[in-house]
């Protein structure tokens, strides 16, 4: 009986010991201080663009990547909505998130529709899409020690008085690349 509890005791005792150790560094989804409002948060893409040549059959115009972007801004923003927290546990962003669909409600709504024809002209699931923006964002939750404060960045900016479309607003990740949408070339 004494060496059950024995057992036992030396079990939960390296539980408790291990609760207290981090294991791995693992980013921490919590708000960060705040700094004054610029466009400088967005992490650049690490995919290789393709040869031109090849690229130039499936490649995005100005204006589409311009609209892809916006929705990709919506949804990083979106899910940083949801992952992020403040010290009490609570959303931090909830109320930026808000401001920001009501800032730009209008601007929302043209891209949805914009979205949609660019889906019919490209030949995209269009629901498909948004929710890859979503999954790889959330994957770099955990991952990225920034995650928050990249956020933080982009709704600060997004929500100054500098920025009157969501356009002036680059995503926190850059996401084309890695789904295969690449800029045309310059001729």
């Amino acid at each position: 009986m004494i060496k059950k509890l024995l057992q036992a005791a030396v079990v939960v005792a390296g539980g408790l010991a291990l609760g207290g150790c981090p294991l791995g560094q693992q980013a921490k989804t919590t708000a960060p201080a705040s700094k004054p409002p610029a466009a400088d948060y967005q992490v650049a893409s690490t995919v290789a663009p393709p040869p031109a040549a090849s690229v130039r059959s499936i490649c995005y115009n100005d204006a589409d990547l311009a609209t892809y972007r916006v929705r990709m801004l919506q949804m990083e923003l979106n899910v940083a909505t949801l992952q992020c927290q403040s010290a009490g546990g609570s959303r931090a962003y909830e109320g930026m998130y808000g401001q920001l669909l009501s800032k730009y409600q209008s601007e929302l709504a043209a891209n949805g529709r914009a979205m949609q024809q660019l889906a019919g002209r490209k030949r995209f699931n269009l629901d498909v899409v948004v929710t890859e923006f979503a999954n790889r964002t959330a994957q770099r939750a955990p991952t990225d020690k920034e995650f928050c404060g990249r956020a933080k960045r982009a709704f600060d900016w997004a929500l100054s008085s500098q920025v009157t479309s969501l356009a002036q607003a680059p995503p926190p990740y850059d996401l084309g690349p890695e789904m295969n949408v690449h800029p045309c070339p310059k001729q």
